[in-house]
């Protein structure tokens, strides 16, 4: 939930002009600037000819009108033709401005779209939001509030441009009318644009919380499809009954506070804008009556009287929009500034270089990122390509710190890992994870889809005993919903089969045995070293001290021991005991073959 506390952000704010200014030059000035400014110039160039339409139509109308009241027909005639032109030019105009603000908005939301996508995907992102859940619902913001932001920007712009042409072009017809009717427009325009943000103040708040508590209904809808077979054998429907209901509750209950403030607004705006059509009558029948004026100026005086007034009155007209837009705005800028705190944090504990061909432990220490307690004490080792590790110990948190260190995702501690960089390092994790895809992009990295050959991958998946697998996807190249039709260990083989295909110097094994069998892991780790990649395996419970060159073994409290293993029997006079002494040399460990 957003915090109260910083409910300031979300008002209209010079926080939220910054943040339009930047947003707008930053497109502006983008790899896209130049199409995008040239269809920003072709709509100021049809807001012009349009505004300069309609303050030809108010004279065309008046002339009109006042060809009626002198029953002229010659004069009648003439301008219904010219009415008839003006409002052909102006349909005109009004087609292509609307095709273009379309392009230029669906071109902004493209961009926008592309850069927030690089940010979440960049520097982990995406873990480090759900880990820290600093940011709710980071898919919503990147899918709809991109769309709401670029198209609502663009429209309130071409707005206030259209009302500034529109106040200069009709501001010198209603003076020309009558100055005390341009000093009511005038007055009128701002104390209804006070109000109406005084009124309508609690829905920029109101509407930066909706969006958040759809998406959490959206997604609970989305965890049951996603997992039907899971709740379906539990029967797990009252649990997610109740979930849904909660939500449920939750949203139609703050939309109802949202309704109930639109309530408040309209009875203002609405009364607000049926005056607009009496007030200029009002003060210029009088004119007609005592002989001063034509009696079309009446209609000219109403037409010029609304178009000022629309041109005034964006706030009033606009206001539901703006709260919306700035709850997106806010919502935006909240996401960018988290991409910039995560990568101008992204101190990594891990030393990328790609020629090692050992991995190296240099004074590791880990600690909890809750309470800050160390769970890894000055872990100093080297191990070099061929030795084979079990990892174990009796604590899972101490070895998921390990694992997560490794792989670039822990941050919290001190000292360096120096490994291989990911093409010559690859992580099995203990729950399989499949991409979405075909067959063939699970298994083949990105980019060399078509470059490994058919006969190569469906050698891989055979060694693997998966032909079964390819006949019931129909092919390598058939997409289907895999965690529908894979079991948990064909998950896990196939990402085996990735990591063959990738054959990388390392694999770090998390607890494999978590999906697969005992005689499944051995041959996993048989088929590994066939293919001479090194691996290491955090302990799963039915590990066999022969498959290994050595045990690390990790402890409560910080402490670690290195057992070198000799045909399955530990090297006494090697084994190295942790914390390492301060000063002590990086030990290493030679190669022991099986």
């Amino acid at each position: 939930m957003p915090d109260p506390k910083r409910k300031h952000t979300l008002e209209l704010s010079r926080v939220n002009r910054r943040r339009f200014i930047r947003a707008l030059r930053g497109f502006l000035t983008s790899g896209v600037g130049g199409k995008a400014r040239g269809l920003l110039a072709l709509l100021v160039g049809l807001l012009l000819a349009i505004s300069g339409l309609n303050v030809l139509n108010s004279y065309v109308g008046r002339d009109f009108m006042t060809a009626i009241a002198d029953r002229n027909t010659r004069v009648f005639i003439a301008k219904t033709l010219l009415y008839v032109g003006v409002f052909a030019l102006s349909t005109v105009a009004a087609t292509i401005y609307r095709f273009a603000e379309e392009r230029l908005g669906l071109l902004w939301r493209e961009w926008l779209t592309h850069g927030m996508l690089h940010q979440y995907l960049n520097h982990r992102m995406y873990y480090h939001l759900n880990e820290a859940g600093r940011i709710l619902n980071p898919d919503q913001r990147i899918a709809e509030d991109a769309r709401s932001f670029a198209v609502t920007t663009l429209s309130l712009l071409l707005l206030l441009l259209n009302g500034t042409i529109t106040a200069a072009a009709f501001s010198g017809v209603l003076w020309s009318i009558s100055p005390l009717l341009f000093g009511v427009a005038v007055g009128y325009a701002v104390i209804g644009s006070i109000l109406t943000v005084v009124l309508g103040r609690p829905l920029i708040h109101l509407n930066y919380t909706q969006a958040d508590k759809e998406a959490f209904f959206r997604a609970d809808l989305v965890h049951i499809r996603e997992n039907a077979e899971g709740v379906a054998f539990l029967h797990r429907e009252g649990r997610m009954r109740a979930r849904l209901m909660r939500h449920l509750d939750s949203l139609t209950a703050n939309f109802r506070r949202i309704i109930a403030v639109n309530r408040n607004l309209s009875f203002f705006t609405t009364g607000y804008n049926y005056l607009i059509q009496i007030v200029p009558i009002v003060i210029v029948a009088p004119l007609f009556i005592r002989g001063k004026v034509e009696f079309g100026v009446i209609t000219q005086s109403s037409i010029a009287f609304a178009q000022l007034m629309g041109a005034f009155s964006l706030i009033v007209t606009q206001f539901q929009s703006l709260s919306s837009y700035v709850a997106v705005l806010a919502r935006l800028s909240d996401f960018g500034e988290a991409a910039k705190d995560i990568a101008s944090h992204d101190v990594r504990l891990i030393e990328l270089k790609g020629e090692k061909d050992e991995i190296t432990f240099d004074r590791l220490t880990l600690r909890s990122p809750r309470d800050g307690r160390v769970l890894i004490h000055e872990l100093s080792l080297s191990i070099p390509s061929g030795t084979n590790v079990l990892i174990r110990g009796d604590s899972d948190t101490v070895k998921v710190a390990l694992v997560r260190a490794m792989a670039g995702m822990w941050e919290r501690g001190e000292g360096r890992i120096i490994r291989p960089g990911p093409e010559n390092f690859f992580v099995m994790p203990e729950r399989p994870y499949v991409v979405p895809g075909t067959l063939r992009e699970i298994v083949v990295r990105a980019g060399y889809e078509h470059r490994v050959p058919e006969t190569q991958v469906l050698a891989v998946l055979h060694e693997l005993q998966l032909e079964k697998v390819v006949t019931r996807a129909g092919g390598l190249d058939t997409e289907r919903d895999w965690n529908n039709i894979l079991s948990l260990d064909e998950q896990q083989l196939l990402v085996l089969a990735r990591l063959l295909l990738t054959r990388p110097r390392f694999a770090l094994l998390d607890r494999i045995g978590t999906a697969l069998a005992p005689p499944q892991v051995e041959h996993v780790l048989d088929t590994l070293s066939r293919n001479s990649v090194t691996y290491m395996l955090v302990d799963y419970g039915e590990s066999r001290p022969d498959h290994y060159n050595a045990i690390l073994d990790l402890h409560e409290g910080g402490s670690w021991k290195w057992i070198p293993l000799k045909h399955g029997q530990q090297v006494e006079k090697d084994i190295i005991s942790g914390p390492a002494a301060a000063g002590a040399n990086v030990a290493e460990v030679a190669p022991n073959p099986r």
